[in-house]
């Protein structure tokens, strides 16, 4: 078993840390630093819970190792500071138990990212990454399509 030390850029922030290769980001980002935003659900890729940002795209960090994370940016929903999207998924009730809301919440922030003029079939096609047991998903879409219009509303004030 080989271990290493690695630096993650994580949240901002450069944090050392020592790993196994067969470590994954998950359990490096929850167990070693502390963030347990990102949430262990199937450990397999299919629910979603574990969703951060890699580079900016979203990355189920059950998926990859630690190893490979060195180099690149990294943000998990602790990184996140106080985002439309987070306030639209409290005011639109999009959760109930929350087990899954950060891995929602980190999708649905790469969406926005990427794409602020998703159509509505765009935005079922990206939530389709992510598995809620508890609530349907009408309010989590409607989260998603209010915070949408938030920046599309900003980036057109930006063009002005």
């Amino acid at each position: 078993m080989h271990i290493a030390e690695i630096t993650l850029d994580i949240n901002g922030e450069a944090r050392s840390v020592t790993v196994r290769n067969a470590d994954t980001l998950l359990y490096v980002i929850r167990d070693k630093l502390g963030l347990t935003g990102a949430k262990p659900g199937c450990l397999n890729g299919d629910c979603g819970a574990c969703t951060i940002d890699v580079d900016g795209n979203p990355m189920k960090a059950c998926l990859m190792l630690a190893v490979e994370a060195e180099g690149a940016t990294i943000t998990t929903v602790e990184g996140l500071k106080y985002t439309s999207l987070q306030a639209q998924f409290v005011d639109k009730f999009a959760f109930q138990c929350g087990y899954c809301t950060p891995g929602f919440i980190m999708n649905a922030q790469a969406l926005i990212n990427k794409n602020p003029h998703a159509t509505d079939m765009v935005i079922t096609e990206w939530l389709e990454s992510n598995i809620c047991r508890c609530t349907g998903y009408k309010e989590i879409e409607e989260a998603v399509k209010t915070a949408l219009a938030v920046a599309r509303t900003a980036l057109q004030e930006q063009l002005k």
